[in-house]
């Protein structure tokens, strides 16, 4: 936000400057627009710059991890207050504050903190699916299917293009019984999604009264913690996390 206002402010003395020199008010729109959309893209990547540097911070804690539980909680927490010293960029940068929040919800989920986790993805905005499908996953496990549906709803809204997140919003109809409204949510699915051969494959399966298997969205779906992998392993969400960052840029 911050960056906004001194770029249109800048943009304004620009275009009064060249009034006060004698010329028409249209001739300074254009260098005073010029000026706006320079300094706007040089304040943003600053302050994307400044983030980076958290998120390598971050990244660092998250690629360290050990088999020591304390010391996975310890580097959790280093990795948590890392994202919260970069919250007052959000006062600079719009969109910003919530993929911040969006980025705490989903270590602290990973680490099985539900009540922490959902605080920070109320924060988070729609736009963050994998942070929506965390929160549908929550509600899912705490049997509240209403809030269940409305998450995985903004996951597929916003994450259309990502089987994953289809797939998750139907595993969880199915494990509700509710398999009818699964079927459906895949036809929509591979009707977004006509050259998905896995979303066609687990349509087909539903169909034909056959369970859902998630085996083709892993190791991401091990992520939502709804099933068990065979091998227990800490898996984080830094590095993809960091992509939804930088394509804000």
């Amino acid at each position: 936000m911050i960056n906004l206002v001194l770029s249109l402010a800048a943009g304004v003395v620009v275009a009064v400057a060249i009034k006060l020199f004698g010329f028409s008010v249209a001739a300074g729109i254009i260098p005073g627009t010029l000026v706006s959309i320079g300094l706007y893209i040089v304040l943003a990547r600053r302050t994307y710059t400044e983030l980076q540097k958290v998120m390598g911070v971050v990244q660092g804690e998250l690629s360290a991890m050990t088999a020591n539980k304390k010391e996975q909680q310890a580097k959790a927490d280093k990795a948590v207050k890392a994202l919260e010293t970069a919250l007052p960029l959000g006062r600079w940068q719009f969109l910003i504050e919530g993929e911040i929040h969006g980025q705490i919800g989903m270590i602290k989920y990973l680490f099985k903190d539900f009540d922490g986790a959902l605080a920070s993805f109320k924060k988070t905005g729609p736009r963050n699916y994998f942070a929506r499908a965390m929160q549908g996953a929550i509600c899912f496990q705490r049997k509240d299917s209403e809030g269940m549906q409305r998450a995985f709803e903004d996951a597929v809204k916003h994450g259309k293009k990502e089987g994953l997140m289809w797939a998750a919003y139907a595993w969880c109809l199915t494990q509700n019984k509710e398999n009818d409204k699964a079927i459906k949510v895949l036809s929509r699915a591979v009707e977004t999604n006509p050259s998905d051969e896995k979303l066609k494959k687990a349509l087909t399966a539903l169909q034909n009264d056959k369970r859902l298997k998630m085996s083709a969205w892993e190791p991401m779906w091990w992520q939502l913690g709804l099933e068990q992998p065979p091998v227990q392993q800490a898996q984080f969400m830094g590095g993809a996390n960091r992509r939804r960052f930088m394509r804000g840029r």
